[in-house]
């Protein structure tokens, strides 16, 4: 599931094949941008933003994608066959003469002027593994609705961006409460280590091919996409639920002994 360590990893993939090289094929297949052509124009870069990807290109222009659940680029080689999925998935080609990124499902492809890339990411909050990371501000942020369950602003990306369903599970585990637990409940010394150890497990991770939050590659994961498996510290059987309004997807896994707190019936 793409979160903030793999989008950065995404990035660097497409970065190394494109930054740099002349695009010599652009194929954008979503109706509003089928008859942009990029072609002819340099690659300046291909940069992370939270959970966004920004591909920077020569002239001013910026090709903005959201992974969101399912979505990938994969890098080919000239010669390669593209394996990311059936033909009608592709969203998005853009090709030089050494390699070739294909985006998949693709729920958010847009074309933008660099300069307007704020249209696009200028509503997140500070980013767990860029430069603009800021604690204090995360803290700030996370603590202005005191009612909002934890786990739903850990999602919301105007309070800090990088964090996906994974780690918010994973995370709240960690601090020892449930993901329903509200803000404004938290002991203080809790809350206050929440955006510093949020940052610590996208970092220790965003080199990894394989995520890992509990330091060990053979049970890489304390809760999620466990249940009902039993807890790796108390043995009790991981629950799993949905959070959220329902207007998508937002499977939230935690142990019922290991974090006390609120959780649904």
């Amino acid at each position: 599931m793409p979160e903030g360590d793999t989008v950065r990893q995404a990035a660097r993939r497409l970065d190394r094949a494109l930054g740099g090289q002349m695009l010599t094929h652009c194929d954008l297949r979503v109706p509003r941008f089928a008859t942009v052509d990029l072609t002819g124009r340099t690659v300046l870069e291909v940069v992370p933003r939270g959970k966004h990807l920004l591909t920077r290109v020569e002239g001013g222009v910026t090709v903005h994608s959201h992974l969101r659940m399912d979505g990938s680029w994969k890098v080919y080689g000239p010669a390669e066959r593209w394996r990311g999925g059936p033909t009608h998935q592709i969203r998005a080609v853009l090709g030089t003469s050494r390699s070739t990124a294909v985006g998949y499902r693709l729920p958010v492809l847009d074309v933008l002027r660099t300069s307007d890339e704020h249209r696009a990411v200028g509503h997140l909050g500070p980013d767990l593994l860029g430069p603009d990371w800021d604690p204090d501000q995360a803290l700030v942020n996370l603590l202005a609705l005191p009612e909002r369950p934890l786990g739903e602003a850990l999602l919301d990306q105007r309070n800090l961006a990088g964090i996906g369903n994974v780690y918010k599970s994973e995370l709240c585990f960690l601090l020892g409460v449930t993901p329903w637990t509200p803000v404004g409940a938290l002991p203080a010394d809790i809350a206050a280590h929440t955006p510093e150890l949020a940052r610590r497990l996208l970092v220790a991770n965003q080199d990894r091919p394989n995520r890992s939050t509990t330091g060990r590659e053979d049970q890489r994961l304390f809760v999620y996409g466990r249940a009902p498996r039993p807890c790796r510290r108390c043995g009790t059987p991981i629950r799993r639920a949905e959070q959220g309004d329902g207007s998508r997807p937002r499977p939230t896994y935690w142990c019922p002994t290991c974090q006390p707190g609120p959780a649904p019936t």
